[in-house]
């Protein structure tokens, strides 16, 4: 096999990779993340980097570039097979950074009982002799009960009695079936669980002390699986490549293993002693973890291959922990209704309330659930990656650099960076914002159109453009813009999204005025700013007191999960009892969302308080 040398600057690694291979393939082998919305299909331009010679690259395509970055030597990496030698320099607006994650608060659940899944038991046994010749298993069961263990337990089981001198502690997990040994130690031991939330942008986990509930460290990263595209549609598809589903599956489990490496190390725990897992995620990340093809999520009419799965041993997916442990999936309701709104419903108690709760999390996917104690009705609609930053020129997920806040001042703007670092690009929130600034400066119109002659405005491929951040005055290779097509995407997002509610509403014939309570989840939603997200006709314009920002709700209810077998319990009822809205089906959700692709709607009745503003800035 002819092997090729790329090496990759500023950070001066040199990597070895067989003939061929894309430059993208090559940066991930050396460990450098390179951003890649579109999965490689050499559409979204964001895996720019400047190569040393085009003679040692096969380039297949160059999107959208620009002639004189093609003329300065800047390639894309998806599209750019290294055929010989060749130096590479990523700029930091290529470059996967650390992202900003939502963890947990460390606060107990007070609303679930503390009666943990998993549990130690220690047993003193009397040595065998030849009047007393029981099996190992036989003197501990006699004295433990419990269920058969797994051959790994059976294995592990002569050398620690005899190790401990006949004292021997046993972990075990209770679904509620009663207590199955997934570990055996000489002597005492503790046990651990791992709380997971696996997101289509970020991963997050804590590792929990499963005898006092203390979340003893939590982290959080990007999804490794980012690089075969940023949506949940984009891995689909990749996943029925040739080895697509393979290479899903170790992106996630690896991201998974290197934060269970950091926690550990943190609270100074073996790997070993983890012994139970709580996953929430989507129901397309959970297929994924599995290793299980989620083809036909995406092809109507829509069907997963599972809703709930475990739980089954650590070891069946490589997850890095005892390989006995065993893992829990959250059940999923449909193909885009997946367990971490199951957890959402479990922390925010609407399911046990009287008063009319909406639960939102918005991502690539809005997931919605209206209800109470009395019903439960969920759909989702695709809002597209817009919120992550993708699909948008100068969009970027929320990593250090990226603009979170913006405000213009008679056309002239000013940034906020995550980390206060130069300007890079704009992610979710710093989009939001950035619209409802141009919509108040007059800078746009109600479709999205830029109006005025303003000294920033300047014509582009997609109409016309906005110069947020000039060269030189940020970390990224040019300007940083906002065109009339990122508005147009933003638009349709958050029509999509804001249709979706007023869909369920129309279903059960109630009005926007009937709901108490909004409880918007997740890392986009925490750093929303309400008036904004009003503003535009992403969320409703009713008494901003009834919105309530719950953090990572994903997070949180696999931990509710692994500490109480009464969540546990209430999270099957819950996906069991929620009820399914389709928006595919019918005209319902089409014509709502038609109607919101304005700002903030075409019906501006809808958003009173917005009406009062514009009449006053008249």
């Amino acid at each position: 096999m002819e092997l090729c040398t790329v090496t990759i600057m500023p950070d001066g690694i040199r990597t070895q990779v067989a003939k061929e291979t894309s430059l993208f393939d090559a940066c991930a082998q050396a460990g450098v993340e390179i951003k890649g919305a579109c999965g490689g299909g050499g559409v979204c331009n964001q895996c720019l980097v400047k190569a040393s010679s085009r003679e040692a690259l096969k380039i297949e395509g160059t999107g959208s570039l620009r002639p004189e970055q093609i003329e300065n030597g800047y390639v894309l990496a998806c599209k750019s097979r290294v055929i010989d030698d060749v130096v590479v320099e990523i700029p930091s607006s290529s470059r996967v950074l650390d992202h900003r994650v939502l963890m947990e608060d460390e606060g107990r659940l007070e609303a679930y009982p503390f009666a943990p899944l998993l549990a130690v038991s220690e047993c003193q046994l009397t040595p065998p002799s030849l009047l007393d010749n029981a099996t190992d298993w036989d003197r501990v069961k006699a004295q433990l009960g419990g269920g058969d263990p797994p051959l790994g337990v059976i294995r592990q089981l002569p050398m620690a009695l005899r190790e401990g001198d006949w004292l021997v502690s046993l972990a075990a997990v209770d679904w509620g079936s009663g207590p199955k040994a997934v570990r055996v130690a000489p002597g005492s031991t503790k046990t651990y669980g791992l709380a997971v939330d696996i997101g289509t942008t970020t991963v997050a986990l804590s590792l929990i002390d499963m005898a006092t509930g203390e979340i003893l460290a939590t982290r959080g990263s990007y999804n490794r699986q980012g690089r075969y595209g940023d949506d949940v549609i984009s891995r689909i598809i990749h996943s029925s490549q040739p080895g697509g589903l393979e290479e899903l599956q170790r992106a996630v489990v690896g991201t998974i293993n290197a934060l269970i490496g950091e926690v550990a190390d943190a609270a100074g725990v073996s790997r070993e002693w983890i012994d139970g897992v709580v996953v929430a995620a989507n129901t397309t990340m959970s297929h994924l973890f599995a290793g299980v093809d989620p083809s036909y999520i995406r092809l109507e009419p829509y069907i997963p291959a599972f809703s709930k799965l475990g739980p089954f041993a650590a070891k069946e997916v490589g997850l890095m922990v005892n390989p006995n442990a065993e893992i829990y999936l959250l059940p999923s309701v449909a193909s885009y209704v997946g367990g971490d709104v199951v957890a959402g419903v479990l922390v925010s108690r609407l399911h046990q309330g009287d008063e009319l709760s909406l639960f939102v999390d918005i991502g690539t996917n809005g997931e919605m659930v209206l209800g109470s104690r009395d019903f439960l009705v969920a759909c989702a609609c695709s809002a597209g990656p817009a919120f992550e930053g993708s699909g948008i020129t100068c969009g970027m997920r929320a990593m250090e650099g990226a603009i979170e806040k913006v405000a213009i001042l008679g056309g002239e703007p000013q940034v906020q960076t995550i980390g206060g670092r130069p300007p890079v690009g704009l992610c979710g929130s710093g989009l939001i914002d950035c619209l409802a600034k141009l919509q108040d400066g007059g800078i746009i119109d109600r479709t999205g159109q830029f109006v005025g002659d303003w000294e920033r405005l300047r014509p582009s491929a997609e109409g016309r453009e906005f110069v947020l951040v000039r060269a030189g005055e940020g970390a990224c290779h040019g300007d940083i813009v906002i065109t009339e097509g990122d508005i147009k995407n933003l638009i349709r997002a958050k029509g999509a999204v804001y249709a979706g509610m007023r869909t369920l509403l129309k279903a059960l014939e109630l009005d926007v005025d009937a709901i108490d309570r909004v409880i918007i989840a997740g890392g986009f939603g925490q750093y929303l700013n309400v008036e904004d997200a009003i503003k535009i006709g992403l969320l409703p314009d009713i008494p901003r007191s009834k919105y309530e920002f719950l953090g990572n709700t994903s997070l949180k209810g696999a931990r509710a999960v692994l500490l109480s077998r009464e969540a546990l319990a209430e999270a099957d009822q819950v996906a069991a009892s929620l009820t399914y809205m389709e928006l595919s089906a019918g005209n319902t959700f089409m014509d709502e969302f038609i109607s919101a692709c304005f700002l903030p709607h075409t019906d501006l009745s809808l958003f009173p308080s917005v009406i009062g503003k514009e009449v006053l800035a008249r």
